[in-house]
């Protein structure tokens, strides 16, 4: 299973940016450190594996931003397919396949 979220404390007013990432840098730390194959954007953390080595990665990151804050906000988005793995890249390597199908068809 692939597992995207997002992990942020609110209700902290130390920044006067309302910046995060110090929050959010121990959130990947703790999934980095897992050990399973993960990715990381601007907007959520992807993290691919068995359910409950992922969900229990999604704990512990969660747990890494409590102390940043007095509420904490976590959105969570899962693709679950049995049998399946190395879908983290499987699935960006299909996608770019397809767009470059795409352009070559439409092309002609």
């Amino acid at each position: 299973m692939i597992v995207a979220f997002s992990v942020a404390p609110s209700g902290t007013g130390s920044k006067p940016d309302g910046s995060v990432h110090d929050a959010v840098a121990e959130a990947v730390r703790v999934v980095r450190d897992s050990g399973l194959p993960n990715r990381t954007s601007s907007m959520f953390t992807e993290i691919e594996g068995e359910w409950d080595e992922v969900f229990d990665v999604v704990k512990r990151a969660t747990e890494a931003v409590a102390p940043f804050g007095s509420r904490i906000s976590l959105v969570i988005k899962a693709d679950i397919r049995p049998g399946r793995e190395g879908e983290l890249d499987g699935k960006i390597q299909r996608l770019e396949q397809a767009i470059k199908d795409s352009e070559g068809s439409a092309s002609s």
